[in-house]
């Protein structure tokens, strides 16, 4: 997996933290394929203006992901030399973050993780149509989240 990282906020990330994230996320969801994925770390002002123009909600929002395609539609893709599958962007309101940890009364990394998260099994297709607090996401969210609770942000 690789995982692209453009930061637009002056806030510090560790790549290696996030890479081990997104990794066991995919893990988890039995990705075999190797995937790229694009993470866009932004303030309110971005997230506002894309969530207002592909979701046509005008208000910030904490995650939002764009993906390719299914990923193992293959037939509507050309595949890279490298075999490597451009999987889809996610952007994070950083600010939101912030909010968010000190609402529900946890650290941002934890938040920042259950984001990345969020966003990676949108990605691959999965949704919460059902009560959130009983999907497979949340299930998911929680079982990546308890492998790396030590680890440094």
């Amino acid at each position: 997996m690789i995982l692209q990282i453009k930061n637009f906020t002056k806030q510090k990330i560790n790549k290696k933290y996030l890479d081990q994230i997104a990794n066991e996320t995919l893990k988890i969801i039995k990705m075999r394929k190797p995937v790229e994925i694009s993470l866009v770390i932004t303030g309110e002002k971005r997230i506002r203006s894309l969530n207002k123009k592909y979701r046509g909600i005008d208000k910030v929002t904490d995650v939002l992901s764009f993906g390719n395609e299914e990923p193992d539609d293959t037939e509507r893709f050309i595949i890279p030399p490298d075999d490597v599958l451009h999987f889809g962007e996610i952007f994070i309101c950083y600010p939101k973050i912030e909010k968010q940890a000190k609402k529900k009364k946890h650290s941002i990394k934890e938040e920042f993780s259950i984001l990345l998260i969020h966003g990676i099994l949108h990605l691959a297709g999965l949704d919460h149509m059902e009560s959130y607090e009983n999907s497979e996401m949340k299930n998911i969210e929680n079982k990546v989240l308890s492998e790396r609770r030590d680890a440094r942000f």
